[in-house]
This record gives structure tokens, C-alpha cells and sequence, in this order.
């Protein structure tokens, strides 16, 4: 039977989630944004002029909450939508001086938070974190990428006639 407080992605899940609404505090409050905002704002300020959908592939949310976030910091005049110098069919973000502003504010505070976390590990479980979690991600892009070969294989074997 399944333990759901000791299976993985439950726990993961429910940590992130709490780490996150911890997070979420800082930049809901003084600039009344949701967590995929600051996510599209937090992605954009370190790569600039991203499509939404590298911008959803980078975050791993879901491309409709990427658009509502999108739209929702258009609107606030946080982010600038504009057409690719070299794909004229593609538009790109970017963040505009007050999109830069909420980040420049934000991050600190953010880093100061990550750091009372990890300040509270010796710099051993500090390390080994890191590792854990670098080798998990491995691991799950790994499945992904196997799980897309067999999609796409059994996708052909069906076309063929």
C-alpha cells in the first residue's frame, strides 16, 4: 500500500509547495503577483527574450498558466512582448524597466530566504543536497527523453502500413 507521507514525489511536492507559498509572500504582497509571474519574471531577467514556450520548457509549468502569466504581466506593463530579429514568426519576452524593478527588489530577499535554508544544513548536507537533487534531475530528463523516443516509435510503427 501506498505510504503517501513517505513516497517521493508527494514529499517533494509538499515541500515545494511551502517553500514556494514562503516565497510567495514577499512579491504577492508588495506587487500583487502569483507564483508563475514571478517565475516568468525570475526566468526572463536571467535569459531575456525567450518565446513563452521556452519559457514554459524552462519552469516545467504548464504552457496555459505560462500565457495567463504572460498576459497577466503584459498587462501590468512588467514584460514587453516583441517579434524575433531572426524568426519573424516568433515573438520573445522581455522585462521592461518596471519588470526589472519587482526582480531587482524581489531577488535579494528571495536569495536571503534560500540562504536561511541552507544555513540551517552543515556544508556537508548542503553538498550532498546538491548532489541529490542534480542526479534526480538527471534521472527524471532521462525518463523524459525515453519516454518521448518511445511516444515518437510507436507513433511511426502506427503510420506504417
Amino acid at each position: 500500500m501506498l505510504d503517501l507521507e513517505r513516497f517521493l514525489p508527494y514529499r517533494l511536492s509538499v515541500l515545494s509547495n511551502r517553500i514556494s507559498a514562503d516565497i510567495a509572500q514577499l512579491y504577492e504582497t508588495r506587487y500583487g503577483m502569483a507564483i508563475p509571474e514571478w517565475r516568468v519574471i525570475a526566468v526572463l531577467a536571467k535569459r531575456p527574450g525567450l518565446s513563452a514556450t521556452e519559457v514554459a520548457q524552462r519552469t516545467a509549468m504548464d504552457k496555459v498558466a505560462v500565457s495567463r502569466a504572460v498576459s497577466s504581466l503584459l498587462d501590468a506593463g512588467r514584460i514587453q512582448r516583441d517579434i524575433d530579429s531572426d524568426d519573424r514568426r516568433k515573438s520573445v519576452l522581455r522585462l521592461t524597466d518596471a519588470g526589472k524593478a519587482v526582480y531587482e527588489d524581489i531577488a535579494p530577499q528571495a536569495l536571503a530566504y534560500e540562504q536561511r535554508l541552507l544555513g540551517a544544513l552543515r556544508t556537508d548536507e548542503r553538498q550532498a543536497l546538491d548532489r541529490l537533487l542534480a542526479r534526480m534531475e538527471q534521472l527524471t530528463a532521462e525518463a523524459d527523453r525515453a519516454e518521448r523516443a518511445a511516444r515518437a516509435a510507436a507513433n511511426a510503427a502506427a503510420s506504417m502500413p
